[in-house]
């Protein structure tokens, strides 16, 4: 193993249990049912881009649903709430970026969110510089469960594919890296393991922890 290219959410920040609760804060306003219903929206939505979430609101609400308005607010609701995202790592993040940098083990992140995004909440909490290479959804025309955000992390940071492992929470995510030809590594925070999940990733453990244990 040359690389690790790690997700974001879910997997580097405990983002995506925060922003279901902030989606849940100003439903009621848009009148979009009950929490079970938007938590099932929202679970659809992890490890797809913003233009496909977008998608599926305007699918499950009618094309006329405010969606523009509803991300608005959802995202003000949750930057009041948890400010630079510091607070937000994941246990383990940090133990495991130092046992990368001293093993010399190349790293880039690959995420469906937008490169300016990324760049400037990493900056924030202070992680920006453990980051070889940053890949957003941008940055590639297809997205997770194609694998060109993984396969174009892979070309920058100049190793091939199956050189790569690759740590993520999300489904989608791990098909992409599996389509990839990489090393997929589920760490899982919302989704559980499936059967499918169980075939195609090298392995599933509990925590980053566990991963630095794994890379040893």
């Amino acid at each position: 193993m040359k690389a690790v290219i790690f997700d974001m959410d879910g997997v580097i920040f405990d983002t995506e249990r925060l922003y279901i609760e902030c989606c849940k804060a100003v439903s009621e306003k848009y009148h979009m049912g009950d929490d079970k219903k938007i938590e099932a929206l929202c679970y659809r939505c992890i490890g797809i881009t913003g233009e496909m979430t977008r998608r599926n609101i305007l699918e499950t609400y009618g094309e006329d649903f405010p969606v523009d308005d509803y991300f608005k607010d959802s995202s003000a609701i949750f930057h009041e709430r948890f400010g630079d995202g510091k607070h937000m790592i994941k246990p383990g993040v940090h133990e495991l970026f130092r046992f990368l940098k001293e093993q010399k083990i190349k790293v880039a992140l690959a995420s469906s969110t937008r490169t300016e995004i990324l760049s400037g909440e990493l900056e924030d909490a202070g992680l920006l510089g453990n980051f070889d290479v940053i890949v957003g959804g941008d940055q590639v025309e297809r997205s997770k469960p194609a694998p060109d955000i993984f396969l174009r992390a892979a070309e920058l940071l100049g190793e091939k594919p199956e050189a790569c492992c690759v740590i993520e929470d999300s489904y989608n995510g791990i098909r992409a890296a599996s389509a990839a030809g990489m090393k997929p590594v589920m760490v899982p925070d919302l989704l559980v393991p499936t059967d499918e999940m169980r075939e195609m990733a090298d392995v599933i453990l509990d925590s980053l922890f566990d991963v630095i244990e794994y890379f040893k």
